[in-house]
């Protein structure tokens, strides 16, 4: 064992750095790469937008812009947005807890094409609507039998809250708003433009 000119053991190597094994490369390849397409699918994905209450959102998904239309020509679309609706509002962990739950879930169905035909609530939101409803419309329910009721839902005479259920290949395509831009313009280059 030698020592160096600063005096630290050199125990016989030339310089302080080993060349890094072929597992650490690969595993750094592997972590940079898997890094890379989290960001980019990120990124295609408009996931920044998901933190937000914005109704822009929901049609981030192609499916969902049938519901954000008709939405955005009904009564509700003048007072309320739809996390008003769709989300728990008894605290914010709640809140929170459900949105990354329901988003999570959206985005499996959404990404493997596993969306039914016609959109329809989950049995988990029947009860968080249902209690939205009752939250806001609490005063036009007061004097009503149905106020407590367990066994209907509002959306059972209130049949137009979304307009009239349609399969999503009968969509009037008139009806729906252009996708918000995932900031990908580079790829539309030498695209025609749509009108």
């Amino acid at each position: 064992m030698t020592r160096g000119a600063s005096g630290a053991k050199n125990n016989g190597m030339k310089g302080s750095l080993e060349k890094p094994s072929f597992a650490a490369v690969a595993f750094f390849a592997v972590l940079g790469v898997g890094g890379g397409l989290v960001l980019v699918t990120a990124r295609t994905a408009n996931a920044p937008s998901y933190l937000s209450d914005d109704p822009e959102t929901c049609i981030n998904c192609h499916v969902m812009t049938s519901a954000y239309a008709t939405w955005q020509r009904g009564s509700h679309g003048r007072s309320a947005v739809c996390v008003d609706c769709h989300l728990p509002h008894s605290n914010p962990v709640a809140n929170l807890t459900y949105k990354a739950r329901d988003g999570l879930w959206h985005s499996w169905v959404f990404t493997m094409r596993r969306e039914p035909q016609v959109l329809r609530l989950s049995k988990s939101a029947v009860p968080v609507v249902q209690a939205n409803c009752v939250r806001c419309h609490f005063d036009q329910l007061a004097m009503t039998r149905l106020a407590g009721a367990k066994e209907r839902t509002c959306w059972d005479c209130h049949l137009e809250i979304h307009g009239r259920a349609r399969s999503l290949s009968s969509s009037p395509h008139i009806l729906r708003p252009r996708l918000p831009s995932a900031g990908l313009d580079w790829m539309k280059k030498g695209w025609p433009d749509e009108p």
